[in-house]
């Protein structure tokens, strides 16, 4: 049993991991009733999630921590834990939204030792919950993550008990896009949308005799212009740095120019982004109506 994740004190005991005297002691933190885990652990989402439901039996967790532990990543790092627990009532707990929804067998998942709301249960429990952008890159993610037919959220029997919230559900599928792989991807998707710009995202690029060079993010594929989100490891990693410069070299042997998006753009510049992405692509077609003439 590791004692470094949250543990149910009593199992522990059961296993022969450790004493009742030594879960009181300095070598473990109290978390719940029942819920321990070794001193001095700081827990992430997944922890914090794992904790609240070992201290609520039958407890399902939803929305961004069951995102997470679904491997879809997609939540602040502070989010507050939802817990589903049916129709009983259970006492109030810091950093814990109790919801006493019922689900069916179909919308719960046992995941990492852990009950959480099904893929398609998060996505459109987030979907009609969160600010659009926010709601568009969970789905993005859970979409990715479990080849999601986003289409179903629209026909969700949950909306049938909640219609007010499911007015928020189309317009979130509408922007939803399976395809992207990280969620500065989709907002910088949505930015660009917003701003009248629609390339192509995750194009597969092959060079001349067929051999494929790579997958862009974002791509016009008549202008053989590429755009890619490149993170803080993209600077910091040297091996990345590396790869990212021959990848480059490689598009632009295939006559590709790619532009680079970074948090800067996508989180603190946005007007700036979308005028220059306009300015880049605009400048793509003169230069190759100027060689056409």
């Amino acid at each position: 049993m590791d004692l470094t994740k949250p543990f149910r004190g009593s199992a522990a005991v059961r296993a022969g991991a450790t004493t009742w005297r030594r879960l009181d002691g300095p070598g473990f933190d109290r978390l719940d009733h029942d819920t321990y885990v070794a001193a001095g652990t700081v827990l992430d989402l997944r922890g914090r999630a794992t904790a609240a439901a070992l201290a609520v039996p039958d407890a399902v967790v939803g929305g961004y921590a069951a995102a997470t532990i679904l491997g879809a990543d997609c939540a602040p790092r502070e989010a507050v834990i939802d817990l589903v627990v049916g129709r009983r009532r259970v006492r109030p707990r810091d950093g814990v939204l109790i919801h006493q929804d019922v689900l069916g067998d179909e919308e719960v998942w046992f995941h990492e030792g852990v009950s959480v709301t099904s893929p398609l249960r998060t996505a459109y429990d987030l979907a009609r919950a969160l600010d659009h952008d926010d709601a568009v890159v969970a789905v993005d993610a859970l979409a990715h993550a479990h080849r999601l037919d986003v289409g179903a959220l629209l026909t969700y029997p949950a909306g049938r008990d909640n219609p007010r919230w499911s007015l928020r559900v189309p317009r979130v599928v509408a922007d939803a896009d399976a395809r992207a792989e990280s969620p500065p991807e989709t907002r910088a998707r949505l930015l660009m949308r917003r701003g009248g710009l629609t390339p192509v995202p995750q194009l597969p690029v092959y060079d001349e005799v067929g051999v494929f060079v790579g997958r862009l993010d974002f791509a016009w594929e008549d202008l053989r212009l590429g755009a890619e989100y490149q993170g803080d490891h993209h600077r910091t990693d040297r091996d990345q740095w590396l790869r990212d410069v021959s990848r480059v070299a490689e598009f632009a042997a295939c006559g590709w120019t790619i532009l680079p998006i970074t948090s800067r753009d996508v989180y603190r510049h946005q007007a700036e982004f979308v005028r220059r992405m306009h300015g880049a692509v605009d400048a793509r077609r003169r230069e190759l109506a100027t060689r056409a003439a």
